[in-house]
């Protein structure tokens, strides 16, 4: 999730590799300021708890492994970061399953928008993810119903009454948007 930023009362600066160290949940390290993940709404909820499940029974089902997250910290080249929802393949989950915050983005992760987010914001984070080791960045916008998906190579728009497909990572999993947004 990205809310409007509005930085929390931490009187004390903190550097990245304290955030990493002691990660305080809800926050994200944006530009050496804590900024506090809120706006979370039972529709947000709803989506995020829905994608989470929907990535984990897939990857199962088709016995790809790796793990997949909510709200899990994860470090791009300039920030700290905490997608909504995120996947792991095996062999990341092998080499990080451990580790206190991801030193990397995740190769898939998703942003559920809020009404006041701003789409910079958005965008910014979504460049962010992909700069730092993520292949494939997923923004959900539940008020105009529409998934945006960006790789390295393109980006592409899916609204009502059409189905969204993973592109790069977690193969064969589609849904459509009118079920996820449900």
């Amino acid at each position: 999730m990205i809310t409007s930023t509005t930085p929390s009362t931490h009187t004390q600066p903190i550097s990245l590799d304290d955030w990493m160290e002691n990660h305080p949940n809800s926050t994200e390290w944006v530009n050496g300021e804590l900024i506090e993940k809120n706006g979370m709404t039972l529709k947000h909820s709803r989506i995020q708890s829905k994608l989470s499940s929907y990535w984990r029974t897939h990857k199962d089902s088709s016995e790809l492994g790796g793990e997949v997250y909510t709200e899990a910290p994860c470090r791009t080249n300039k920030q700290g970061r905490c997608p909504d929802v995120a996947y792991l393949p095996p062999e990341l989950v092998s080499q990080y399953g451990d580790a206190k915050v991801l030193p990397r983005s995740f190769p898939l992760s998703a942003e559920i928008v809020s009404p006041t987010d701003l789409a910079e914001d958005v965008i910014i984070k979504a460049q962010e993810y992909l700069q730092s080791g993520g292949k494939e960045v997923w923004l959900v916008f539940p008020e105009s119903r529409w998934i945006i998906i960006a790789t390295h190579n393109q980006r592409l728009v899916f609204t009502s009454g059409e189905v969204v497909s993973t592109q790069t990572v977690l193969p064969g999993f589609s849904i459509t948007v009118d079920e996820l947004l449900a």
